[in-house]
C-alpha cells in the first residue's frame, strides 16, 4: 500500500509517534500536515468481523489478548479523532485500490477545508 500511496504522489510518515492525552498512537501511516492517520489491521490481531479466528490452544489466554487489542484499536481512534485526525482502518484483506482510495478520499477531505 504504501509504494502505491507512494507511486500517487502522497508523502507519509511511517510508524510516526503522535503524543495524545492518555498516551502515545503510533498509526503505520500518519499524514501530519494534513492529520491523517492510517492503520492497517490484520484480520486475525484486530478480530476482524469476516474473518476473525481463536486459537484452540490457551483459548482464555487469546481471548483476553485479542480483547484487548480491539479496545486498544478503540480507544486509538477515539483519542485521535477528538485531536481532530482522520482515522483511516484497513483491513489486510482489502483490495490495494480501493484502500488506497479510501486514504486518498480522507487525505482529499483535508485538503479541500
Amino acid at each position: 500500500m504504501r509504494r502505491v500511496l507512494h507511486t500517487r504522489g502522497f508523502r507519509y510518515r511511517v510508524d510516526h509517534r503522535i503524543d495524545l492525552p492518555g498516551g502515545r498512537v503510533r498509526p503505520d501511516i500518519a499524514f501530519t500536515k494534513w492529520k491523517v492517520a492510517v492503520f492497517c489491521d490484520g484480520c486475525f490481531w484486530h478480530v476482524c468481523p469476516e474473518h476473525a479466528t481463536y486459537p484452540v490452544q490457551n483459548r482464555d489466554f487469546w481471548s483476553v489478548k485479542l480483547a484487548r487489542n480491539v479496545e486498544r484499536d478503540r480507544s486509538d481512534t477515539a483519542r485521535l479523532e477528538a485531536a481532530g485526525w482522520i482515522v483511516v482502518r484497513i483491513w489486510e484483506h482489502e483490495p490495494i485500490d480501493q484502500a488506497c482510495s479510501r486514504v486518498a478520499d480522507a487525505v482529499e477531505q483535508r485538503r479541500s477545508t
